[in-house]
């Protein structure tokens, strides 16, 4: 087939420009994370814990109603938490509670490390029923606590083996002393135990999950560190 002159002169199209070239994308914060241990004669205790994970918990304590008030800690912080206690249950719960609760202390303290771009105040308001439970905490490095929910002395204990419901009250004072945290809960309303003390458990961790926010800058403080 014979060609025309037009088409043997005809240059192809010229090619399409490049595209822009964009700036590569900014690399996904680190994951804060911690695991730390506690060996006494009256406890032995192993917490890990991811401060960006999916709210993944396995709790393990020998203590049925305590590991399900963790796992609502872990859920609701948004935290990968682990914790695995041994204690002297046949004696009483408080010393494997109080030694949790510091250790959970701990890796939070050494999870958030210097606190450079946190959010560093939470506060949150949650009902379960009838229970509504009040929290506002500071990630401030200064231990407080403040704990407005009153337990009657006879209540009966929860689960089996038995948790004192009063140790709730342990467990937080614990938590904020080995993490620097400034803690404030108030019961504004409830009268089943379960559902006070759940809701407790519920209301500091979205209060946590708040604080522990990043939002870029610096410390949150005037004085430069927490």
């Amino acid at each position: 087939m014979n060609v025309s002159s037009g088409e043997q002169g005809r240059s192809s199209a010229p090619a399409s420009p490049a595209p822009a070239s964009f700036a590569p994308a900014s690399p996904a914060p680190a994951h804060r994370r911690a695991a730390l241990s506690r060996q006494t004669k009256e406890t032995s205790i192993e917490v890990s814990v991811d401060l960006d994970g999916a709210g993944s918990v396995a709790a393990s304590t020998g203590l049925p109603f305590f590991d399900h008030m963790l796992s609502q800690l872990g859920r609701h912080a948004g935290w990968d938490l682990t914790v695995a206690a041994r204690g002297d249950i046949e004696v009483d719960a408080h010393h494997t509670v109080e030694d949790t609760g510091i250790v959970i202390g701990e890796v939070l303290a050494e999870a958030l490390g210097d606190k450079a771009g946190i959010r560093r105040f939470g506060w949150s308001l949650v009902p379960l029923d009838e229970a509504l439970i009040e929290v506002a905490l500071d990630l401030s490095g200064r231990p407080f606590l403040h704990y407005e929910v009153e337990i009657p002395p006879d209540t009966p204990p929860l689960g089996s083996p038995p948790f004192d419901p009063q140790l709730a009250e342990e467990f937080w004072r614990a938590v904020t002393s080995a993490a620097g945290l400034t803690l404030h809960v108030r019961k504004r309303s409830g009268r089943n135990v379960h559902h006070v003390v759940e809701a407790t458990f519920k209301s500091v961790a979205r209060s946590l999950r708040d604080a522990q926010l990043r939002e870029g800058g610096g410390v949150p403080s005037t004085k430069g560190t927490l």
